[in-house]
């Protein structure tokens, strides 16, 4: 080799030996972060949606469906029927006949219920989409080995994508735009682009949401009076001011979700929860959660059940002292309460008097809809998400939400305020509602997996302070609360806690959602109930005959919950005073205090 050519060789090995001796060999924390990087980049475009999960269920429902051979029969013939139907429906609605599609669709969609969907073409739009809705939901049923969780991702991926396509939300197709839009020479579409202008406006941060300033907390929402007794890095407890001359010896507790502000418990006096129980005689503390940032990213389940829970049932206990306590909790805030009384019954601490629990879950094995959202690869796309911005962001539960029901509330309102240019109502609960907070990540983590995933709580496997505690452990009277149409605690998955606990419950069942079944103020025509108590040698009755056996009852349920907790009181006494600063527990600020203004 000739000796200028050995030479460029020998520098070439000598720059590939130190190109491979600077290169570090990738370790475990490294290849986990880089993951975690690539995962949170991919899940903020997805909303925390894993696009994996996604194609599993898909590969899942279309691989099983091309080994039924008689299930694509059916689908052919039933399809070949549909459009026989539909064509004959169609030719006798030209002819000017008034006739229904025979069979009619098993689907009902109250948008197309207005006259002028029942006229062609626009009759042939609507039943063309509640048949293809009806034909897709029978691709994805009765198709052997396609998972329980794959159908149900494939339904709600389907209805998504049907919802977005329905004729409803496009002008040329629907009747009442159309008419709206002749009627009012296009004024409609005019104020629907300045609509669009303004929510753009405030998307960017530049507006708040329309009408919110008609609700301002501590102005005309959450004005119940009182002061902040105790603070720490995670809460405010807040005490009310009494109303009457005599309260019950034993006050009340509130453990509102984190999820969401605490003042959903004080809206507007007419519908104040706390409001009314002080005018009941009763003495109410309240636990105002911190609005997290990326600060508070590694606080975890303990961390609010110690510094929350905990510390509030101590404060209450020096300010009203030698007495126990009736404590309410409302959604994952009623899961945290269990968890604190059945760690409280294992160490034989007897602090809690009674448990009130407002649509609040202690069995996740059926948790309706939202666990479209849970399974481990769509857990890993959040969880990356979280990791990378330290919470989960109230747009992201939002978002999730929504989409349960994306007619109700997406495409519905997308309409009115775009193409019939109508301007959004805005009411208490909806400012409230718009009011959002994030989770702290190791929260929100260890929440999902322990109770959605791993139902440990259910099981008997969740551990407080290293110790497995068990909810059977609880010995207080428990009132319960389910409400009819609850998306995230359905009543079903409510009612299991019969199957949980041994101590006498009253179940209580109302109209409503998670929302406005439970703030529903202490009168509402529009409401109705059904209510038992279980003894606790009663047999059990499974949720179906429950509610087919228990008369309903008109009215609003807060007098019924109100008479129940007269019952968990033993004396009527003076007022105690607020605060106790000989003990630590010094009034402060006035209700509704600083962390629930946080934004």
């Amino acid at each position: 080799m000739p000796e200028q050519a050995q030479t460029k060789t020998t520098e070439f090995v000598d720059q590939l030996n130190n190109l491979v001796s600077d290169f570090k060999i990738l370790d475990d924390e490294s290849a986990a972060r880089m993951n975690q990087e690539f995962r949170a980049a991919i899940a903020k475009i997805t909303k925390g949606m894993s696009p994996i999960g996604l194609i599993n269920a898909y590969i899942d429902w279309l691989g099983h469906l091309s080994l039924s051979p008689g299930k694509q029969l059916q689908l052919i013939q039933s399809l070949g029927g549909k459009l026989y139907n539909l064509g004959s429906y169609t030719a006798e609605s030209i002819k000017g006949n008034g006739v229904e599609l025979d069979p009619p669709s098993s689907i009902k969609d109250r948008t197309f219920s207005t006259e002028g969907w029942n006229s062609f073409p626009f009759n042939f739009f609507s039943q063309s989409y509640l048949l293809a809705q009806q034909w897709f939901k029978e691709a994805t049923g009765n198709v052997d080995g396609l998972t329980k969780d794959h159908e149900e991702m494939v339904n709600f991926i389907n209805e998504q994508i049907l919802g977005l396509l329905s004729p409803a939300n496009f002008p040329i197709t629907n009747p009442e735009i159309i008419q709206k839009t002749k009627s009012e020479q296009g004024a409609n579409l005019k104020r629907g682009l300045e609509n669009l202008i303004q929510d753009v406006k405030q998307e960017n941060g530049s507006n708040d949401a329309p009408g919110s300033d008609q609700f301002v907390v501590g102005q005309n929402i959450g004005i119940s009076p009182g002061k902040v007794v105790y603070q720490n890095q995670l809460i405010e407890l807040i005490q009310y001011s009494p109303s009457t001359e005599l309260v019950g010896k034993e006050p009340i507790l509130f453990v509102p979700p984190w999820i969401m502000k605490y003042y959903i418990l004080d809206l507007s006096p007419k519908n104040s929860m706390v409001k009314y129980l002080v005018d009941q005689g009763k003495t109410v503390f309240m636990i105002s959660w911190k609005n997290p940032t990326e600060k508070e990213r590694d606080l975890g389940m303990n961390a609010y059940l110690d510094m929350g829970l905990m510390e509030s049932l101590k404060a209450v206990q020096a300010i009203v002292p030698d007495t126990k306590i009736n404590t309410v909790g409302y959604c994952i805030g009623g899961t945290l309460l269990l968890i604190g009384a059945a760690a409280l019954a294992g160490q034989n601490n007897d602090a809690i008097n009674s448990i009130t629990l407002l649509a609040a879950q202690a069995d996740f094995s059926e948790p309706g809809e939202i666990k479209r959202f849970l399974n481990d690869s769509h857990l890993a796309f959040l969880e990356s998400l979280m990791w990378k911005q330290g919470y989960l962001d109230a747009d992201n539960m939002g978002d999730a939400f929504k989409a349960l029901r994306p007619g109700d509330l997406i495409w519905g309102p997308m309409i009115q305020r775009y193409f019939h240019g109508e301007e959004s109502f805005m009411n208490d609960l909806m400012a409230w509602n718009a009011d959002g907070t994030r989770m702290p990540y190791q929260m929100h983590h260890e929440y999902l997996r322990k109770m959605y995933l791993d139902n440990e709580l259910a099981l008997g496997h969740y551990e407080v302070n290293e110790r497995k505690i068990s909810l059977s452990d609880i010995e207080a009277p428990m009132f319960v609360v389910g409400t009819q149409t609850d998306h995230v605690a359905p009543w079903k998955s409510v009612y299991k806690l019969h199957q949980l606990t041994n101590d006498e419950l009253t179940f209580l069942l109302t109209s409503g959602g998670h929302n406005a079944g439970i703030i529903s103020g202490p009168s509402h025509p529009r409401r109705s109930y059904q209510v038992h108590t279980r003894k606790p040698r009663d047999k059990y009755i499974c949720a179906e005959t429950w509610q087919d056996s228990m008369e309903p009852k008109q009215g609003s349920w807060w007098p019924v919950w109100n008479q129940w907790l007269n019952q968990q009181m033993s004396e009527q006494r003076k007022p105690p005073r607020i605060g106790n600063a000989a003990k630590g527990y010094k009034a402060t600020k006035d209700a509704p205090g600083e962390y629930v203004l946080e934004s």
